[in-house]
């Protein structure tokens, strides 16, 4: 009766895309390469891009959502006019 109601979540599940059936692919390609099957592959900054949010929950929650970070210059603004807010309203000059 006091509580809220919790408004439904959005799930977009891709139509074109088979996560399962690429995974599948880039571990039998490892698991090749491993075993000399297939020549070692250069590296590529590619590879590594994206794995330290993927090992963060909050940073991978946050890309899902598609927030963007609160940028330091917005930040100091907005003190900026709060202070001069505050040095006028106490200098009676508004």
């Amino acid at each position: 009766m006091f509580t809220m109601r919790k408004p439904r979540g959005f799930h977009h599940p891709y139509i074109y895309v088979d996560e399962r059936k690429e995974k599948l692919a880039k571990m039998e390609e490892s698991a090749k390469r491993e075993l000399g099957m297939l020549p070692e592959k250069e590296f590529s900054p590619e590879d590594i891009r994206g794995k330290f949010v993927e090992g963060t929950t909050y940073l991978k929650r946050r890309k899902e959502s598609g927030r963007k970070p609160v940028h330091i210059g917005v930040l100091i603004f907005a003190i900026s006019i709060l202070a001069y807010l505050w040095y006028a309203i106490a200098n009676g000059l508004i």
